[in-house]
């Protein structure tokens, strides 16, 4: 019998990582047969089993038949992680394109006031490998901080130091200067826990006024990219991806509806009406010159 554990059968389909659908799994939203699925489930998918989210049927596509995809967000402070949110606030997929029979997912996780670098993937596997502790991928980011920082702080920071759910250390450090006060470092993590950048500075009480996240990998945040714009990364930085976690390359060519190339920006419509009332805001709000 192949058959495989039900929350990699649906990631590797594209409904979700690993993680949103054992969450799913366990709160009874995920059928098979007609049967509530538990956690620890297995199927063949080359015995067509009916798989239902929420009710809705899933259709079981070929995985050979599909182009794993990736997407380079520029992610602004004020967007949350999460498809949907109770309190109304903006969310980082609303402004990602729309897949037919496919949803894009989230490779790690920015707190709502972090912006940079967020990748997108079409292919569950991938994003569940790429945010694994195990591969200690490398995530770069820009932090600004407020007040002065000690060589005695920083070797701190370089050894480790405790948080809650355990040791953290910065794998490097480097100073970028600064105004006054406001102090620049590019630092180095290669787990992506929770805040944990936010944390590590605030273990040895030094306030982060603003983290921007600007590499994961070899990915760095594509220059020109606007704040809650996209591209979409060509088939050299997807195996590139793949590669880093043990994934066979993809080999097929790109369809028309995607980029051939890491040069393809789409800007969304909200992106330019926000631009375009900001501007009217500005010349409105200009008083006449008195001669």
């Amino acid at each position: 019998m192949n058959s495989e554990k039900l929350q990699k059968v649906l990631a590797n389909l594209g409904n979700g990582s690993r993680r949103e659908i054992e969450a799913m799994i366990s709160a009874g939203k995920i059928s098979v047969d007609g049967k509530i699925a538990t956690l620890g489930d297995r199927v063949d998918v080359n015995t067509n089993p009916k798989i239902r989210i929420n009710g809705h049927l899933i259709q079981l596509r070929s995985k050979e038949k599909e182009v794993c995809r990736v997407l380079a967000y520029y992610k602004p402070e004020g967007e949350i992680c999460s498809r949907n949110d109770p309190q109304g606030r903006a969310t980082v997929f609303e402004h990602l394109p729309r897949l037919k029979n496919a949803r894009w997912v989230n490779i790690g996780r920015l707190d709502i006031n972090t912006s940079g670098l967020l990748l997108f993937t079409t292919d569950g596997e991938l994003a569940n490998r790429l945010m694994h502790p195990r591969h200690e991928i490398e995530r770069e980011y820009a932090v600004r901080v407020f007040g002065n920082v000690t060589d005695q702080q920083l070797n701190q920071l370089r050894k480790g130091v405790q948080l809650e759910d355990g040791p953290a250390a910065f794998k490097s450090i480097k100073a970028q200067g600064g105004d006054g006060l406001n102090q620049w470092f590019n630092v180095v993590i290669t787990e992506g826990r929770n805040r944990e950048v936010r944390r590590m500075w605030e273990a040895i009480e030094v306030q982060v006024s603003r983290l921007l996240r600007i590499r994961y990998g070899n990915i760095t945040l594509p220059k020109g990219l606007s704040r809650g714009t996209w591209i979409e990364l060509g088939i050299d930085s997807v195996n590139y991806l793949r590669d880093l976690v043990g994934l066979p390359a993809e080999v097929k060519s790109f369809t028309k509806t995607n980029a051939s190339s890491d040069k393809r920006i789409v800007r969304p419509k909200r992106a330019r009406v926000d631009r375009l009332a900001k501007s009217l805001r500005q010349a409105t709000s200009k008083k006449p010159t008195r001669k």
